[in-house]
């Protein structure tokens, strides 16, 4: 029971995580139904980034907010350079969708570069020790993703759900020439919207890394996979669906690896989501139609 419960608590944390990278998706595809496929190497860029500057003895926190600021940057970059002018033309989505993949492979090729292929170690400044509660050991590692993942997740959907840049963005998403016509500035919020995902991307890499104390250019592939499995698991586009997707997720996949063995554990994300998807196609949270904009 004990190790069911380290488990769980192993599960909630990851699970967390998953979902602030899959919030990243969620975000892209509410506002110009786009899976954007380069979210993943934009996470494991964070990573990086979040190590370069602990590398120049930067504080953790301060490590990560910089990591967050250049990451967020990024993602305002991929757009405004590469997707913005595929819809000024007006190509077809799936243009969108292949630009997407390319720009996930430049990004890992240009960390290889600079940081090298090789797995290099992270500072270990989550570890705040561990400690015994009802007989269960706990690490410390673990409350703080848990904790800084859900804050981060519910001040998200707080500026989301209760912000005016929050109902531009919901205005956006719903019917873009309207909110348009309405006197938002779509083009800023679709910037906006790549600032976020960028950013929280990069909160994920640091966190991830100091984790499992490692850093690696295609760390962000499996994870990146997972999360857009979370998000489609929750409903694509919706963000109270990407947080109930990342936590299934990594709640299921670590009990699984518990019961079944670690060597299954990145297929069961795919294997619920394939069963979710047969008995309901638009997720747990989504609609059962996408209204085209």
């Amino acid at each position: 029971m004990a190790i069911f419960i380290q488990q769980l608590c192993n599960g909630l944390a990851l699970g967390l995580v998953y979902a602030l990278v899959a919030v990243g998706y969620s975000l892209v595809f509410g506002i110009l139904r786009l899976i954007n496929f380069s979210h993943g190497a934009v996470y494991a860029f964070g990573a990086h980034a979040a190590f370069f500057f602990v590398g120049l003895n930067f504080g953790p926190v301060p490590a990560i907010i910089a990591a967050l600021v250049i990451t967020g940057l990024l993602g305002v970059v991929i757009d405004k350079t590469a997707l913005a002018p595929l819809r000024k033309k007006r190509s077809v989505p799936i243009a969108a969708l292949v630009t997407t993949l390319g720009i996930s492979n430049i990004i890992q090729n240009l960390l290889v570069v600079k940081f090298g292929s090789q797995r290099k170690p992270f500072p270990d400044f989550f570890n705040l020790g561990a400690f015994t509660l009802g007989g269960i050991q706990f690490s410390s590692r673990q409350f703080v993703m848990f904790g800084v993942s859900l804050v981060l997740l519910l001040l998200l959907l707080l500026v989301v759900n209760k912000t005016k840049i929050g109902l531009a963005m919901r205005a956006t998403a719903q019917n873009a020439k309207a909110a348009s016509l309405m006197g938002i500035n779509v083009n800023s919020i679709i910037t906006l919207t790549f600032l976020m995902g960028g950013a929280s991307a990069a909160i994920a890499g640091g966190m991830v890394g100091g984790y499992y104390q490692v850093v690696y250019p295609g760390m962000g592939f499996m994870i990146g996979l997972k999360a857009f499995a979370a998000s489609v698991l929750g409903g694509i586009g919706s963000l109270p669906g990407a947080l109930v997707g990342g936590l299934l997720v990594g709640v299921i996949e670590s009990i699984a690896a518990l019961y079944i063995g670690s060597n299954y554990r990145d297929s069961m994300a795919f294997i619920i989501l394939i069963v979710v998807l047969i008995v309901r196609p638009a997720g747990l949270f989504g609609k059962n139609e996408v209204v085209k904009v």
